[in-house]
């Protein structure tokens, strides 16, 4: 396989990251419906360019990943929060979400993070396979905490810490 190229997105990739997620939609990691048309923009306030890093294989997006401050308290600076990682069914197996977890440490670790978090579904078995091999481990658990498809799901908070 072609190694991703992983990169910071740009405003040009708003639409492909918006068919990226509508396509790759599935309850084992959404917590919001399915998204219908007429679809918006893939960025918006809460949601820039500069949060994201995509992964490319040759000329496809295969992935992204969003990294962001998980508050705006000074006390909480040192972390970064993914709240988002996406890896196009068509690109799966491939370790491109490992890749996009690395490159999201590294640059947690270049904007001054010593601590990297996230939030997953219990039910998400493969998610949270990735992330116990990234050196991730639980720290808490919200039992019950959605309701999906009639199923109460866990919300299991996971964090690592960035040092070398």
């Amino acid at each position: 396989m072609t190694q991703p190229f992983i990169r910071p997105a740009a405003l040009a990739d708003d639409e492909p990251l918006g068919e990226l997620d509508r396509r790759n939609w599935s309850p084992l990691h959404a917590v919001m419906p399915r998204p219908l048309p007429p679809y918006g923009p893939f960025f918006d306030e809460r949601h820039r360019p500069e949060q994201l890093l995509v992964a490319e294989v040759g000329e496809e997006l295969a992935g992204y990943i969003r990294l962001v401050p998980p508050t705006r308290l000074a006390c909480h600076a040192h972390v970064r929060q993914i709240q988002g990682l996406v890896v196009d069914d068509r690109f799966r197996g491939l370790g491109i979400g490992r890749a996009l977890l690395r490159a999201a440490a590294d640059e947690a670790r270049a904007q001054g993070a010593v601590r990297l978090t996230l939030r997953v579904l219990g039910h998400n078995t493969p998610a949270r396979r990735l992330y116990a091999s990234e050196g991730f481990t639980v720290e808490g658990t919200l039992p019950g905490e959605f309701l999906l498809e009639g199923r109460y799901v866990d919300d299991v908070l996971m964090g690592r810490p960035l040092t070398p």
